[in-house]
């Protein structure tokens, strides 16, 4: 029991216990501070992940818009809502 209060009134020993207090608590690093951007890391690369996706998708589709015209007649038709002068154009809104 001597020697265990000897170890821990060292001053090295309580030097290293008060540094690693203050490395897990109270510095601007400490773990609470890496976990919320740890998170904010994997938030950003999902979100990343989900842009690519949406930005081969809008690729593909200003190919096809470009290089094929029944693909532009349908996208002027859905969203100008362009017709031929012999047709009719009935929109039909959700709510």
């Amino acid at each position: 029991m001597k020697k265990v209060v000897q170890i821990l009134t060292n001053k090295f020993v309580l030097t290293a216990l008060v540094f690693g207090v203050w490395m897990i608590w109270f510095d601007q690093n400490d773990f609470g501070s890496q976990r919320d951007r740890a998170a904010a890391v994997r938030d950003t690369k999902d979100n990343i992940a989900y842009l690519q996706k949406e930005i081969a998708g809008m690729e593909k589709e200003h190919y096809d818009l470009t290089n094929n015209p029944q693909k532009l007649e349908q996208y002027a038709r859905e969203q100008y809502k362009m017709k031929r002068d012999n047709e009719d154009v009935f929109v039909i809104e959700r709510k």
